[in-house]
């Protein structure tokens, strides 16, 4: 759940602010689906940047032993 969850939260926010034309008193809609939006881009943001910052850590055997190569 990776990516799936940031585009999730984004589309649901997407589909508040952009589709939903509702009227509630002390609520405002558009704003939740604003802030669940930029909610969504920043977790998608810090996802990218955690698997970036992993993936340059690979495991290589040599000699029986693993050995983790900085790249």
């Amino acid at each position: 759940m990776k990516y799936g969850g940031a585009v999730a939260l984004m589309v649901i926010g997407a589909i508040l602010y952009f589709a939903v034309n509702v009227e509630i008193q002390a609520v405002n809609i558009d704003m939740i689906g604003l802030i669940l939006m930029v909610g969504g881009v920043a977790w998608l943001i810090i996802t990218v940047i955690v698997d970036a910052s992993t993936r340059r850590k690979r495991v290589v055997p040599a000699d029986g032993r693993h050995e983790i190569i900085e790249e």
